[in-house]
């Protein structure tokens, strides 16, 4: 019985995305709540004035000082980008749930987001994140099935990294060039074959947003260079609106993640 109530944790768990890791975090703190009866919109596309005024206004960012990634067979590996300015980076993974109010709060919100896509995710409405793309977001790589790679073969992996990458440049005319993996679970092979794909570096995070809620690793309150992980999940709203409230609560303004990677 407990060996099969284990089984059935762990499925729930990987239904959720990168949930095995997300729900590690025990501090947390709720952000704006618009989902109790769905976000309110205006004449059927836009968000109301009400949703709108959620939206914190940031500060340009400060003209970015990009770390150097390691020299080597390796690509770089980061939960947070070494930097004193005031700078977060927003990540957003997977593609599973397509809300059709991110077109609209990437426009009001208008930072720089990094999207971290997995192809199987992505592939019943590739044109979904066409539209984000074209409203300034970045499109990064997540795997093409968003297994666990830790302990996979170096062929394994090849295959889900570049295979993924190959892929979404494809489909959206730019090859990443940043990698997230599953979970955040990486090994020394997953490193070599990001780097052997053409790509510079690979993520994990420091804060992580699940139902309007923003959990922290170390204290309670995001810091300057740290990378902030969501997804695209039911709860997509409250969850973004989270995010740029714990960012702007910081006083520090989204910043582009591809700019700080030489």
């Amino acid at each position: 019985m407990r060996s099969r109530l284990l089984v059935l944790v762990g499925v729930a768990l990987l239904a959720t995305g990168c949930a095995a890791h997300d729900e590690a975090q025990v501090q947390g703190r709720p952000g704006p709540s618009v989902t109790a009866s769905g976000p309110e919109v205006s004449g059927g596309s836009g968000l109301s004035a009400a949703l709108l005024a959620r939206v914190p206004h940031f500060a340009a960012p400060p003209a970015p000082q990009p770390v150097s990634v390691p020299a080597g067979p390796s690509a770089g590996w980061y939960s947070a980008i070494p930097t004193t300015q005031p700078v977060a980076f927003i990540t957003i993974d997977d593609g599973w749930t397509k809300d059709p109010h991110a077109l609209d709060l990437f426009k009001a919100a208008h930072v720089p987001i990094t999207l971290f896509l997995e192809i199987n995710a992505i592939k019943s409405d590739p044109g979904y994140f066409t539209q984000l793309q074209q409203a300034g977001a970045v499109i990064e790589a997540h795997t093409i099935s968003h297994p666990e790679l830790k302990g996979k073969s170096y062929d394994v992996q090849k295959h889900e990294i570049c295979g993924s990458a190959d892929e979404l440049g494809r489909l959206y005319g730019r090859r990443p060039l940043l990698f997230r993996p599953p979970f955040g679970d990486k090994d020394a092979t997953t490193l070599r074959v990001v780097h052997d794909c053409g790509m510079k570096a690979a993520f994990f995070w420091r804060e992580t947003t699940d139902k309007g809620i923003v959990r922290y690793q170390a204290g309670q309150q995001v810091k300057a260079g740290d990378i902030v992980l969501m997804h695209f999940r039911p709860a997509f709203v409250d969850d973004f609106l989270a995010v740029l409230k714990a960012i702007a609560d910081a006083g520090l303004t989204p910043a582009s993640l591809e700019s700080y990677i030489s």
